[in-house]
């Protein structure tokens, strides 16, 4: 079929689709947690096969407002009412409602490795969905788990469903969790942040899958999101909310073109922003390089298949034949589809990884280097990862977490020593400012929960920052945070290196964030360099049809 024939067939059944009874009705919905309310009264419905989008800051309520569909809260009061096809959910016997959490209505989580359950291959746990909801075992379950896992665009579906979620890249346990979602074929799909771990171009892959999925089964799609650009291709209507309250809703269009409350255009603003001081004598080809590779490879041992694996252990080459130079005080911006070498570069160069070729970091190869010496380098090697609720210790306060580095690298200082670096390394992130003393002291024993994304991310930094690196390592710096709050993240960043002199080597599958950030780019694919260069040219004018799709994908 030709495309302007598939796109007649999918108006026609959109227009199909709309004509039918709404499939969700909000109604007055108010959620309070801890005796505070969050949620004031929100309304909004869903017809079958419909795209609603939900966007907002952290904190706006989006993600609350959703779990309470289903009363996923256990500790929150709901008031109003929540009707699917009809059936009023809040005051549904919980038996019933049990039935319908995950057979009518599936979830999407946005941290899969949360989602997943570390102990089960991907297959028993999909194969485990199709049991409890479609009555599918033995060899048709299976053949079902190898379609779903095929469906969403993993490669080998047989060695993905026989793999343990930790086996995976984020971007493989996204889609993952993707297919477990869709194998009970639900009538309405909640997806919390469903693309926050895929690059681009999967990110239109999955939008594809679900666009199909919804038109062979009718299903609507709820998604909470702050990636504009993918609610720009994807959504036919948003819904924009702000401390709990819905502030504008409408077509997708219509918003986007002409927004009417302040709150929403700044949302459509915070689009990140290239501000980079210009390059330095540091690009001189003979100037010494931050980091540098030559010929670089990295591979993993893995089980062979049959009565091999009994005796000996293969390897997989992860990356191979890579050769890359970051000048000092410049960001090498490192992208590629999931599974291309990108995290293992990063780790390559943390010294968290034996490797073959030649690895320079600030002048020296981490192999050459006895432990004392390796000590002594990582102390000028920080990392800030992708999910700081995950890297930071729910167990230490803010002031143990960003003075830990101090304790390994400076153990001689005295306490009230660390605590003047601390307290100035949260001042140069942007934390504890207009604060009193009292107050400071007060946050200091904060533990990560009660911070904010955005909050979480800016201490992550900070504690980077306190042992004085020169270079960190930014693994999806801002892939976890709302739009707003990347962009200030993204100039914080910008502005330590100007006042620094920092280098900075950026994993990241966003773009937009190489756009705003990057000096120079090297783009992987399956382990290998593709195409490297100035950012702005790569951008501007990719040679390589791998690197345009990326690009076309980003919508930049």
């Amino acid at each position: 079929m030709n495309a302007p024939a598939m796109k007649d067939q999918a108006l026609t059944a959109d227009a199909e689709l709309a004509a039918q009874p709404p499939l969700l009705e909000v109604r007055g919905l108010r959620v309070s947690l801890g005796g505070r309310e969050v949620v004031h009264g929100i309304d909004f419905s869903l017809a079958p096969g419909e795209k609603l989008a939900i966007v907002g800051e952290s904190g706006s309520g989006k993600t609350v407002s959703a779990l309470s569909l289903l009363r996923l809260l256990p500790q929150a009061r709901l008031s109003g009412s929540v009707r699917l096809q009809g059936r009023e959910l809040l005051t549904l016997a919980e038996p019933e409602l049990r039935l319908l959490r995950g057979s009518a209505v599936a979830y999407v989580f946005q941290e899969p490795m949360s989602a997943l359950n570390p102990l089960l291959t991907l297959g028993q746990q999909i194969a485990e969905v199709l049991q409890l909801h479609r009555g599918l075992a033995g060899a048709s379950a299976r053949a079902r788990v190898l379609e779903l896992l095929a469906s969403v665009g993993l490669p080998d579906p047989l060695a993905q469903a026989r793999a343990y979620p930790h086996q995976l890249s984020g971007g493989q346990r996204q889609r993952a969790l993707i297919a477990m979602a869709l194998a009970s074929e639900p009538r309405l799909l909640v997806a919390d942040e469903p693309t926050t771990a895929l690059d681009a171009s999967l990110r239109l892959q999955m939008l594809a899958l679900l666009d199909e999925m919804r038109l062979r089964l009718g299903l609507a799609v709820l998604i909470i999101t702050h990636d504009l650009n993918l609610v720009r291709h994807f959504a036919d209507r948003v819904l924009v909310m702000k401390d709990g309250l819905v502030v504008e809703q409408g077509a997708v269009a219509a918003v986007f073109a002409a927004p009417t409350q302040p709150y929403t255009r700044t949302l459509l603003n915070s689009l990140p922003r290239r501000e980079l001081a210009p390059a330095d004598p540091a690009t001189r080809p003979d100037h010494p390089a931050c980091l540098e590779a030559e010929a670089l490879q990295v591979s993993y041992p893995v089980a062979l298949p049959g009565w091999r694996g009994w005796f000996r252990r293969g390897r997989q080459l992860a990356l191979e034949g890579v050769d890359l130079r970051l000048p000092a005080g410049q960001t090498l911006g490192v992208v590629g589809e999931s599974g291309s070498g990108k995290t293992t570069l990063a780790l390559a160069a943390l010294g968290l990884l034996p490797h073959q070729g030649r690895l320079r970091v600030l002048g020296q190869d981490w192999l050459d280097l006895a432990r004392p010496e390796q000590r002594r380098l990582r102390r000028r090697v920080q990392v800030v990862f992708q999910d700081p609720y995950a890297s930071l210790s729910p167990r230490l306060t803010l002031e143990q977490i960003v003075a830990e580095g101090l304790q390994v690298h400076e153990p001689g200082l005295s306490r009230a020593e660390r605590l003047v670096r601390v307290l100035a390394a949260l001042r140069e992130v942007g934390l504890l400012a207009g604060l009193a003393p009292a107050e400071q002291q007060a946050w200091l024993q904060r533990y990560p929960h009660e911070f904010s994304g955005g909050q979480r991310q800016r201490i992550a930094i900070a504690r980077a920052l306190v042992i004085e690196p020169q270079l960190i390592v930014l693994d999806e710096p801002t892939s976890a945070l709302d739009v707003t709050v990347q962009q200030q993240v993204i100039a914080l960043l910008l502005r330590l290196q100007r006042e620094r002199g920092l280098s900075y080597l950026l994993i990241t599958h966003d773009m937009a964030v190489v756009w705003a950030m990057a000096h120079q780019i090297t783009v992987l694919r399956a382990g290998r360099v593709v195409e490297q260069g100035e950012a702005l040219s790569v951008l501007r004018a990719p040679r390589m049809p791998y690197t345009r799709s990326l690009v076309q994908a980003s919508g930049l």
